[in-house]
C-alpha cells in the first residue's frame, strides 16, 4: 500500500493505493494519527484502493469518529466498486460521506 498525503490548511487529502489490510492498516493509522490533530477534515481518495478488509474499516471508522467529534467530516471520494460494496455490505455507506 501507498500513502500520499497532502495538506492544505485545515483539509487533509489522502490518496489510498493498493490493499488496506491487516498488515498495511496500522501504517495509516500512524499517518493519519500525525496530523489528526491539525485538521477538520479528511478526504479519502479510493480510486486506486483494490481491497478494503475489515481492519482497514476500523481505521476508517477511528478517523470518521475522531473528526466527527470536533465538528468535522471524513470524506471518501471516488471508491471502486469493489470497495464500495464492502462499505455498503458493512452499512459504512449510511453514514460515511461517499462521493463517487
Amino acid at each position: 500500500m501507498d500513502i500520499k498525503k497532502e495538506l492544505n490548511e485545515n483539509v487533509l487529502n489522502v490518496a489510498i493505493i493498493g490493499r488496506l489490510d491487516t498488515n498495511t492498516a496500522p501504517e495509516l493509522d500512524q499517518a493519519l494519527e500525525e496530523d489528526v490533530e491539525k485538521v477538520k477534515e479528511m478526504n479519502f481518495d479510493l480510486k486506486n484502493l483494490d481491497y478494503i478488509s475489515s481492519a482497514g474499516l476500523r481505521v476508517v471508522l477511528k478517523f470518521h469518529k475522531l473528526l466527527s467529534g470536533k465538528g468535522g467530516a471524513l470524506n471518501i471520494l471516488n471508491p471502486k466498486d469493489e470497495v464500495l460494496e464492502v462499505f455498503d455490505m458493512t452499512g459504512f455507506s449510511t453514514f460515511l460521506n461517499i462521493k463517487e
